[in-house]
């Protein structure tokens, strides 16, 4: 182990993905950002999980209708210690809003249209208080089409923290406008890590945060913000893959898209091997009519196996099972 730049790392070594063209293929897969966000929002409010409960794609009622997270408040008395959650009360709304997804003041009514109708949804009447709701919207660019509107319809709001504002009035519901760009990176690595501009100083500071963390449910929930961030961070990844000092929680996210490029790779090496071999084959017997083949056809088989990443014995294996010659023969072209 060697730490660098105060990141406790493992040299690791990242196995050869070929071309770029195979490595771009994990860029097919979609980011899955509101799956992260609901764990970053776990993270972010760590400190008072056993008061807080989370149901994220909370349906409001029977029809497919719900919000993104619904954190709800044991105790209306305790105080949620990160700042974000200064303003929460019993009920609480969540939004968020994925970088390409916009929050103008149609989406901003929307939300509080989603609060109305889970205050409304209650089994009795007024049994989920109005004064005890509260909104948030979460999103990483500061909305400007939004503020705009604000300002030039008299719309007030404060920022009692910074990247946090607080809409003050024309709202049912508190309501609080998250922009997570603005938040302290200290404070909210979770919430931040949300972003396709991050710096290598940030994933670095990501990766340190997770190698601290003891707990397996800590340890579970930063894997999926950290997948998320991994997949929309290529650039990033490819400097820190650069890297021999490396985070060894960076290579196991990346393993499992790494060995499914390998499979692809292997599935396909051994398909050209079979056709290859099938060819080799077909032409010795009908011009010698025997089991023989040429060295150089063999030859280019343990350079095709070799490359596939194959060692010596399962080489050797593979050329006795299909030339059916013995195993020093066989090793003698190793």
């Amino acid at each position: 182990m060697v730490k660098n730049n105060n990141v406790l790392c493992r040299a690791v070594l990242v196995p050869d993905l070929g071309n770029r063209q195979k490595w771009r293929k994990m860029e097919d897969t979609k980011i899955q950002w509101h799956a992260a966000f609901v764990s970053a929002m776990d993270l972010e409010l760590s400190q008072n999980r056993s008061d807080l409960e989370y149901h994220k794609e909370y349906n409001l009622n029977t029809k497919p209708l719900e919000v993104d997270l619904l954190v709800i408040k044991k105790d209306a008395g305790i105080e949620i210690t990160n700042e974000i959650g200064k303003l929460f009360r019993g009920h609480n709304i969540v939004e968020y809003k994925s970088p390409d997804d916009h929050l103008n003041i149609d989406s901003f009514y929307k939300v509080g249209a989603y609060a109305s109708l889970y205050k409304a949804y209650g089994k009795t009447v007024d049994e989920r208080r109005a004064g005890d709701i509260t909104v948030s919207l979460v999103r990483e660019r500061k909305p400007s089409g939004l503020f705009a509107y604000f300002k030039k319809h008299g719309i007030t709001y404060t920022n009692p923290y910074k990247g946090i504002y607080q809409v003050t009035n024309t709202v049912l519901f508190p309501t609080q406008i998250i922009v997570t760009k603005e938040l302290n990176p200290k404070e909210h690595i979770w919430l931040k890590a949300l972003s396709s501009q991050m710096e290598k100083q940030q994933m670095r500071e990501l990766l340190e945060k997770i190698e601290k963390l003891d707990l397996t449910f800590d340890r579970e929930l930063a894997d999926s913000v950290l997948q998320v961030s991994v997949s929309a961070n290529k650039q990033v990844v490819e400097e820190l893959r650069g890297d021999e000092n490396m985070c060894q929680a960076l290579l196991e996210i990346m393993e499992p898209e790494i060995n499914k490029i390998k499979a692809e790779v292997t599935k396909e090496v051994t398909r050209e091997v079979t056709k290859e071999v099938t060819r080799e084959v077909t032409k010795e017997v009908t011009r010698e009519v025997t089991k023989e083949v040429t060295s150089k056809g063999i030859r280019n088989i343990v350079t095709v196996l070799r490359d596939c990443g194959q060692g010596n014995a399962e080489i050797i294996r593979a050329i006795v099972k299909v030339y059916g010659i013995s195993q020093d023969e066989a090793a003698d072209y190793l």
